[in-house]
């Protein structure tokens, strides 16, 4: 990738970041007391900011799928689905952040072209279809579930954990779908693919294409997390997930997923 690119890059996704963790800060307040006035201010002062990227980000185009889920997160629609009068404020903020996580996840699988989410069209909701062994799909379909709420209720330990077993599940899929004798002829260990380390994993599915390089950004924490795992199934004491972390390693996870289901 371009430098500038990776700059680019790079740039937007910590803007996005801060735009994430002030709307969260807000969100908490107003749900506290939704007539705070210092709060309705830093809201707007916050949905002023979030426009403004959302609008690069969609190179200035009110029909992208980017810049009309922004307008339509200030609706509340009636039961037949017309607009209706607007939603609460806490309610706007959280559908808000749910804009930026999206724009996140597009942004961190791009790898060429200008920083605009190019796409006229809203990416498809979060499915596991392209995993090979049909009954693990429903367990990652509720895991996906449970490290989005995890990372909600700010849990960054259970998220960052959840996320990367669902990682492992769909790279480790991939890679048996390969072949053990496939993988080992470029290079892999001869060792069955359930004795590989998590990292390993990682470096062979990259390095026989099953995955681009979307992995490098993952945190040491998260390549390690079974090393700091206590018999509790949870992140030693010793360690702090912290909330970077935890959703850089979702990012990671949505990039993954991108990589082994290019049509999504």
């Amino acid at each position: 990738m371009d430098e500038n690119l990776r700059a680019q890059i790079e740039t937007y996704l910590s803007h996005l970041d801060g735009l994430i963790g002030r709307g969260r800060k807000l969100r908490e307040t107003l749900e506290t007391d939704p007539s705070d006035v210092s709060a309705i201010k830093a809201t707007r002062a916050w949905q002023e900011d979030c426009g403004v990227t959302i609008n690069q980000l969609s190179g200035g185009s009110k029909a992208h799928w980017l810049a009309r889920s922004f307008s339509a997160a200030f609706l509340m629609r009636s039961a037949d689905g017309r607009a209706a009068e607007g939603a609460a404020p806490a309610e706007i903020v959280e559908r808000l952040i749910s804009v930026l996580e999206q724009a996140v996840a597009t942004l961190s699988q791009m790898d060429e072209g200008p920083v605009v989410l190019a796409s006229s069209q809203a990416p498809p909701p979060h499915r596991f279809d392209f995993v090979h062994n049909p009954e693990i799909r429903p367990v990652l379909e509720q895991a996906y579930i449970d490290s989005r709420r995890a990372l909600e209720h700010h849990d960054y330990d259970l998220a960052l954990r959840t996320s990367c077993g669902i990682l492992e599940a769909i790279v480790t899929d991939a890679l048996e779908q390969r072949g053990l004798s496939s993988l080992v002829a470029s290079g892999a260990p001869a060792e069955k693919i359930s004795e590989w380390s998590f990292e390993t994993r990682l470096t062979v599915a990259e390095r026989a294409g099953l995955i681009r390089s979307g992995c490098a950004r993952l945190p040491a924490l998260a390549r390690a997390y079974r090393d700091h795992m206590n018999p509790d199934g949870k992140i030693a004491s010793n360690e702090t997930v912290s909330e970077r972390d935890a959703r850089t390693t979702g990012q990671v996870l949505h990039v993954i997923m991108q990589d082994l289901d290019p049509g999504r």
